[in-house]
């Protein structure tokens, strides 16, 4: 069953309701909980993060991660150490990784593209980036 689905249980405000109706888009999907009656219960809910178990989230292809999956990732190109990941942000285009240094300084943005990321290894913990392409 899909996370966004009929009937999907979602854990919000430390408690756990299935969606009674869904509408909207894909990338911007409406739902209704169940025990959520009226707008004011639900304008409560504004700002809340929806979650799933990891039983009930979807199985990701090939080449795909869970933002979590990445975060605290060692980003390098070739030997040069470059930071660690501290977290994943979309962008109109693409996402990138916000890495940040180890030295300090304004975090680097690594556009999530081929060009940009040569492998993404989570069970070494590291990224391998061209660092060529992001100058």
């Amino acid at each position: 069953m899909s996370a966004r689905a009929l009937g999907a249980v979602l854990d919000v405000a430390g408690q756990t309701a299935a969606i009674v109706r869904r509408a909207g888009t894909e990338q911007r999907p409406i739902v209704r909980l169940e025990g959520v009656g009226d707008r004011p219960a639900a304008e409560a809910l504004r700002g809340q993060a929806l979650t799933i178990s990891a039983r009930e989230a979807p199985v990701l292809a090939e080449g795909e991660w869970w933002a979590h999956e990445l975060v605290g990732l060692r980003v390098v190109d070739g030997d040069r150490i470059i930071g660690t990941v501290l977290r994943l942000i979309e962008l109109p285009s693409c996402e990138a990784l916000e890495v940040g240094g180890d030295q300090g300084g304004e975090p680097l943005l690594v556009p999530m593209v081929k060009d940009a990321i040569r492998r993404v290894e989570p069970a070494e913990g590291r990224i391998e980036v061209n660092l060529d392409f992001l100058a």
